[in-house]
């Protein structure tokens, strides 16, 4: 099945998998764990250690391990070995299927955006202007772009997600539980360069609202009853921080630092974000250590 409907796509995954989703177990059910019997497996003589094949002992004669020999296979008895499980990590990247809806939209010419190739640097272009259009609409779609991978789709997601909240005032606040899903999506790829480009736009949609004078701010308040669908995956990734020793970081200026992304984040979510801020950001990340000390 194709993703998007389009001729232009080539790709042949499912349309419906889910990003970050995990593969089904096929191992058998444990009966044993249901009931209050244990089954136990009968152990098989050769599995005991043999007279002097153990620890080394104060005799000389049976200090040296002798040879075991090997089992005898009869014929027509295969010998299946256990497969052994593959050990799970949980920064590992997860599940990223290109089913965007910001593809979909884009390659169906439905998105009021294209690239400028003029000047040194690409910009985004748009045909109609930004305060113009229906944000309950639009930005949950560019939102859906931030996981994606591939040019040009990465560039124009991200770029048309800066500015819609630059131009969006107080039209973004009450498209704030539509973006949950999307952002959650985009977390739960578990690819660090998806989670830096989210956690960016993160930090821009929280003070979207907030005046230079620093009043406002109630789009951070009106995250606080989603931060158990935003946080843990950061806390997973929150120690991911590079330890340079007395070396110079020099990506430093392109804040590629997960972990101090994260720990920035956390601060405007606890500065903007209310009285309940802080309690909510600690029961889900309880390493975290208030910022303004003389409020708690």
């Amino acid at each position: 099945m194709r993703k998007t409907g389009s001729c232009f796509d080539t790709t042949v995954m499912d349309t419906f998998t889910k990003p970050g989703a995990h593969t089904m177990n096929t191992e058998p059910v444990d009966k044993s764990a249901f009931s209050t019997l244990k089954v136990s497996k009968r152990t098989s003589p050769k599995a005991y250690l043999l007279k002097g094949s153990g620890h080394v002992t104060t005799n000389p004669s049976i200090s040296k391990p002798r040879p075991v020999p090997a089992p005898k296979i009869q014929k027509g008895i295969t010998i299946i070995k256990k497969k052994e499980r593959k050990r799970k990590i949980s920064t590992e990247k997860r599940s990223n299927p290109p089913n965007t809806e910001f593809r979909r939209f884009y390659e169906r010419a439905d998105l009021p955006i294209q690239i400028n190739h003029n000047g040194v640097r690409n910009k985004i272009l748009w045909k109609v202007d930004p305060k113009k259009l229906d944000y309950h609409h639009y930005l949950p779609i560019f939102f859906d772009g931030l996981r994606e991978t591939e040019m040009p789709y990465t560039f124009l997601a991200l770029e048309g997600t800066v500015d819609l909240l630059n131009e969006g005032g107080t039209k973004i606040l009450p498209v704030i539980p539509q973006l949950i899903i999307p952002i959650k999506n985009a977390l739960n790829t578990r690819d660090q360069a998806i989670i830096v480009r989210v956690i960016k736009v993160l930090q821009k949609l929280i003070v979207a609202d907030v005046s230079e004078s620093g009043e406002g701010g109630l789009i951070g308040q009106a995250l606080v009853p989603y931060y158990r669908q935003i946080l843990p995956v950061l806390n997973i990734f929150r120690t991911k921080n590079k330890n340079l020793g007395d070396r110079i970081d020099y990506g430093q200026r392109k804040e590629t630092n997960l972990g101090d992304l994260i720990d920035k984040f956390l601060y405007l979510l606890e500065k903007h974000g209310g009285s309940d801020a802080f309690i909510n950001i600690k029961y889900l990340i309880p390493t975290y250590q208030s910022s303004f000390v003389s409020t708690h």
